[in-house]
This record gives C-alpha cells, structure tokens and sequence, in this order.
C-alpha cells in the first residue's frame, strides 16, 4: 500500500488527536506540524516523532495529506493553499467562514483530483445507528447542543462552533432543500428554524454559555420518532426500522473520529469512493449556517 506523507496544521486539542492518529499508522509518515504557537508545535512534535514547523507552507510543501486543525476562522485559508499545492486535505469543521473560500477549496481541489474531507464526524454515529437507511424523510427535527463557559473557539460564533454539525446532520437526513430560515440569538446563545421544500422543519438551539452541557436530537417521522442523547450515547425508537442499540459498542460509535480519518484515508487511496463527509456536503452546512448568521444579525 503506498505510504501517504502527512501533516498537522494546528497543535491543540484536535490537531493532537489527528497527530497521534497518523503517527500511530504504518502507511501513513506524519512528518509535520505547524501551529502558530511555535512551543506548542514542538511539544506535539516531540511527542509523536515529528518535527515542528515555523511555518504553514513547510508543512504543506512536504505532505501528501494535511489535516487542518487550526483554529475555525484560518481554516478556509490554509485549506485553499493546501489544495492548490496538491494535497488532499480533512478540514476540521467548518471548511471555510465564507462561501467564496469554501467554492474556491472545491474548486481547486477537484480541478486537481484532490479529495476534500471535513470533520463533522457524528455523520458516522448515523451511520452506526443506520439513521441513514431510513428511506423516509422526517417531518420535524429538533436539536439542542449546549455548552458551559469555555475559553475555546471564540473565535467564531455559536453558530459556525456549534449549531454547524447539527445542521449537517439535518441534511443528511433531508431529502429536499432549505427554503426558509429564521433565527434570533447572538454570539454565544441561538435558536434557528430552518424549513425545507419537502415539508421538513428543523429546530435547532445553541449555547456556549449553559449552566451545563446537554446533546439531544429528535428527529420525528410520520410513523414514529427517534430520540437521541449524544451524551450518554442512548436512543428510543417508535419507529418501525431496526436501529441498532447497540451502536455505541461498533467501531464508529466508539470513536467516530477514527471512522472519519479512515473513511478520509480511503478516498485518498481510491478503495472508497468517498470520505464520511465531502466538501460539497460541507459546504452545504456552511451555507445554512451562515444563513442563520445573517438572520440573527437581521432580526
């Protein structure tokens, strides 16, 4: 199996887990990673067997495959350089902060072949469930993910750190397009209703800011309902398709990232035809998103 170069484009939290993740692999050589904070680089360098950058081009100029992990509002821009010299790329969520970065990565990558992954890994808790197989669109979704007070992804708002993969959730379930969206909030706190032409209405609620955490979904069909609590990793089913209860307990379920990397690692070696998440499809979240943005700012 040909050996991919890889490397990591930010040290923190996630970065981390990507580093020891391609380290850990005997066809994959992560050779190296950039973060802005030099020390913080060469710690996570250390760790791994890497070595550590002191600047963004130097990683991609010596990889084959660069996971960008960097804080939300650089991604569109070290994904876009990324792209246009040559490499694959798994972009932490969101791809981009605006629709033109992110039209112009898909761009530049698919005049390159290049494969575009985005990391909203909970598609592969779906997946495990076998919500996906469900032939029938839901008719009502409802979904809460809520924070405590943290110091981390202030850079961007609610919306792009949290409300994101719950709208891309949403579409993958959805059969027909967003219509309508409105929302009210602000940086840290937000509600959105977003209404598709096939009848489907999603409810979303978002906050960085809870007295304590809480990540449920309801998703309501015209024969049923299912309900989730991402936290405890538990679901109820009214419906009559066989999900699988045991979900939590299959690779997916137990370490989704994992299940989104390999499925990454898969397209770039042409044995799938596709990542977990497409940049496409990622973009597509990214446009909703932004959507609620401009309506909460407009309310």
């Amino acid at each position: 199996m040909t050996r991919l170069v890889a490397g990591v484009i930010g040290a923190g939290v996630f970065g981390g887990i990507h580093a020891r993740k391609y380290a850990s692999l005997p066809d994959v050589e992560l050779k190296g990673i950039y973060d802005a904070d030099y020390e913080a680089a060469k710690k996570l360098a250390g760790e791994v067997g890497a070595a550590a950058l002191h600047h963004l081009t130097g990683v991609i100029a010596s990889s084959d495959i660069v996971t960008i992990a960097s804080p939300a509002i650089h991604h569109g821009r070290a994904a876009l350089m990324a792209v246009q010299a040559g490499c694959h790329i798994y972009v932490e969520k969101p791809l981009a902060t605006d629709l033109e970065t992110a039209d112009k990565i898909l761009a530049e990558a698919a005049k390159r072949k290049l494969v575009v992954a985005v990391g909203h890994q909970e598609r592969a808790v779906f997946q495990a469930m076998g919500l996906l197989d469900i032939p029938e669109e839901p008719i009502r979704l409802e979904a809460v993910r809520l924070g405590t007070p943290s110091e981390r992804n202030r850079d961007v708002s609610v919306t792009l750190d949290l409300m994101v993969h719950d709208i891309d959730l949403a579409l993958s379930l959805a059969k027909g397009e967003p219509l309508t969206v409105e929302a009210d909030g602000d940086d840290d706190a937000a509600r959105a209703e977003v209404t598709f032409d096939s009848g489907l209405v999603a409810n979303f609620e978002v906050s960085r800011v809870a007295a304590e955490r809480k990540r449920t979904m309801k998703v309501v069909y015209s024969f049923g309902v299912v309900e989730i609590d991402f936290l405890t990793r538990e679901f109820k089913n009214s419906t009559p398709y066989d999900l699988d209860p045991n979900f939590a307990d299959t690779p997916a379920g137990k370490d989704p990232l994992e299940a989104s990397v390999s499925a990454f690692l898969a397209a770039v070696r042409g044995t799938s035809p596709r990542p977990l998440v497409t940049g496409e499809e990622a973009a597509k979240a990214l446009d909703v998103t932004l959507a609620v943005e401009q309506a909460i700012k407009g309310g």
